[in-house]
């Protein structure tokens, strides 16, 4: 399995959450044009983080549940250990 393979379910909520964000990017521009206080533009960038946190989340649910279970299933085990690996690691920056 290579790309491409967000379940409906997944793609939906995803798509949704996506949605969210671009929104909360546009209220973060409008707070620095606008000069709002220093500490609610933060506010608002620390709640776009934890939104993509939330994006971030649900998308390795959809991994595991379609590119690592295939893997497993393929006999693939060392493939799915790395990329666990590698998604661990960009977590921990």
């Amino acid at each position: 399995m290579s790309g491409g393979c967000i379940q409906k379910q997944y793609k939906k909520r995803l798509t949704h959450r996506l949605r969210i964000i671009e929104g909360q990017i546009r209220g973060l521009g409008k707070a620095v044009e606008n000069e709002e206080y220093c500490i609610d533009v933060l506010t608002q960038s620390s709640a776009i983080r934890e939104s993509l946190k939330s994006f971030d989340a649900l998308m390795l649910e959809n991994h595991l549940n379609t590119h690592i279970v295939e893997n497993v299933k393929k006999g693939k085990e060392e493939k799915s250990v790395k990329e666990l690996i590698k998604i661990y690691k960009l977590n921990k920056k």
